[in-house]
C-alpha cells in the first residue's frame, strides 16, 4: 500500500500536491477494465492511469497510435465504475489534441462527461501548450507527459532513453516549467536520465511521476500487466516484475484443460 493510504480516503489533485510537499512517494499503475481496476484500487494505489497503452496490452497493436477516443472512453468508463479511492487519469489518444486546441477541448470534455474520469493526460510540451491551456480553461485537470512520448515513436525512431544531449535536456526542463505555469497538476517523465529527472522534480512544485526516470522523482508508474509478469516480450531495465502470471496463469489453464479432458471436472460436489 502507498505511504499515504491510511491518511487519504480519496486521492485528488490537491492530495498529490500535499504528498509532494510532505515527501510522500506517489504510486501509480495502469488499468483498463473493471476487475483489474477494482483490485488495484483496493490495494491502495494513489493514481490509476487509463493509458493509451491499452492499444498494446489489450488490443495487441505494435504502438499506442491506433487506439481511438471512443475506445479510451470505453476503457475509462469500466475503470471509473470500480474505484473508490484512486485518482483516475485518462490518456487523450493520438490525433485528438495535437495541432487543434478546439478538438483537444472537445476530446477532453467527452472523456470527462462520458467516462467519469477525473483528469486527462497529454504528451508534449510547448508544441501542445495551446491545447493544454484550452482544456484547463474548462476546469479539466491536466497531467503532462515528457521525455519518451510513445505517440511520437515514429518521430523518435526507437524507444531509447531521451534527453541525454544538452539541447533536448534543456527543452525538457523548459517544457516542464511551462506545463507547471500553464496549470498542470503533475507530469510523467518517461525514460530520461535519473539526474535530469531529479533536477526537474526539484525545480517545480507539481509532482513528477517517473517511468524509467530513476528514484529522484515524486512517484513511480508502471503498466500493471508488465509488473505482474503477464507480458514477457517487454523487458526494459526499469521494469520490476512482482509476479510471473504468464507462467502461473498458463499452468492454471493447463490444469483446467487436463481436468476437463480426464472427466475430473466437474466432480460430484461441483454439480446440481
Amino acid at each position: 500500500m502507498s505511504v499515504a493510504s491510511k491518511e487519504y480516503k480519496r486521492i485528488t489533485t490537491k492530495t498529490l500536491f500535499e504528498m509532494k510537499r510532505k515527501g510522500e512517494k506517489i504510486a501509480m499503475l495502469t488499468a483498463y477494465d473493471y476487475t483489474m481496476a477494482k483490485i488495484v484500487d483496493h490495494a491502495g494505489i494513489d493514481i490509476i492511469l487509463v493509458g493509451d497503452s491499452a492499444s498494446n496490452v489489450m488490443a495487441g497493436h505494435e504502438t499506442t497510435l491506433p487506439i481511438t477516443l471512443d475506445q479510451m472512453i470505453y476503457h475509462a468508463s469500466s475503470v471509473v465504475r470500480a474505484i473508490e479511492r484512486a485518482l483516475v487519469v485518462v490518456d487523450l489518444p493520438f490525433g485528438t489534441y495535437q495541432g487543434n486546441s478546439r478538438q483537444a477541448l472537445d476530446s477532453a470534455i467527452r472523456i470527462m462527461k462520458e467516462s467519469g474520469g477525473h483528469s486527462v493526460k497529454l504528451e508534449g510540451g510547448a508544441e501542445i501548450s495551446e491545447s493544454v491551456s484550452r482544456i484547463l480553461s474548462a476546469g479539466i485537470p491536466v497531467m503532462g507527459h515528457l521525455g519518451l512520448t510513445p505517440q511520437s515513436i515514429y518521430k523518435f525512431g526507437s524507444y531509447t532513453v531521451r534527453a541525454r544531449e544538452d539541447e533536448e535536456a534543456n527543452k525538457l526542463k523548459a517544457d516542464a516549467k511551462l506545463l507547471e505555469e500553464l496549470g498542470c497538476f503533475a507530469i510523467v517523465l518517461e525514460k530520461v536520465p535519473s539526474a535530469l529527472a531529479k533536477e526537474v522534480a526539484e525545480s517545480i512544485s507539481i509532482p513528477v511521476i517517473g517511468i524509467g526516470a530513476g528514484d529522484g522523482v515524486d512517484g513511480q508508474v508502471l503498466v500493471t500487466h508488465d509488473m505482474l509478469g503477464m507480458t514477457h516480450e517487454f523487458s526494459p531495465r526499469f521494469l520490476r516484475r512482482y509476479l510471473d502470471l504468464y507462467i502461473e496463469m498458463g499452468n492454471a489453464f493447463k490444469n483446467y484443460i487436463g481436468d476437463v479432458k480426464s472427466r475430473d471436472f466437474p466432480n460430484k460436489d461441483e454439480q446440481y
